[in-house]
């Protein structure tokens, strides 16, 4: 648990500390959007998000979501202990490029199997991330990617002095 209190939710929203561990996976329900290079670069009614507990949910949108030529591979590989291998992508729009920004994982665990190949971005480098009408902020930190909208509250991991949380 955090060292200060759980935010209470209110109506409509769910905290994160009500998240589980090992981490859910549900459907987002809304339209998912990105914005980078001044253009949509992504749209999605189907995209899927991963619920952990004190972390802000990471959406992943199917890889027909995003517009041809946006996402480029990048050599390298990390393991997440819950969903598999991940591979990275950078994000290019134009003449925006933001490098190691989307990931993905190819063969997931069993557990996560309707991620395959689902790309997630952080919502950072991106001119804007969507859920529905609202905008997304993205999870504090440069490790997690998180997207916070006013459906979640915290605190949330990433902040200074959460590693240990």
């Amino acid at each position: 648990m955090p060292p200060v209190p759980p935010t209470p939710p209110g109506p409509g929203q769910r905290s994160v500390w009500s998240f589980p561990r090992p981490p859910a996976l549900e459907r987002v329900g809304q339209t998912v959007r990105i914005d980078f290079g001044g253009r949509e670069i992504a749209r999605t009614e189907d995209a899927l998000q991963v619920l952990e507990t004190s972390h802000p949910p990471t959406v992943y949108l199917p890889p027909d979501a995003f517009a041809p030529g946006v996402l480029v591979p990048r050599p390298g590989t990390s393991g997440c202990e819950w969903k598999g291998r991940a591979v990275y992508f950078d994000v290019v729009s134009g003449d925006a490029r933001a490098e190691k920004v989307a990931w993905a994982y190819p063969d997931p665990t069993p557990r996560f199997a309707a991620l395959k190949d689902h790309v997630a971005v952080y919502a950072g480098p991106m001119d804007a991330c969507w859920v529905g009408d609202e905008r997304v902020t993205p999870q504090p930190g440069g490790f997690y990617g998180g997207w916070i909208t006013s459906a979640v509250v915290g605190p949330f991991k990433g902040e200074p002095g959460t590693w240990g949380w």
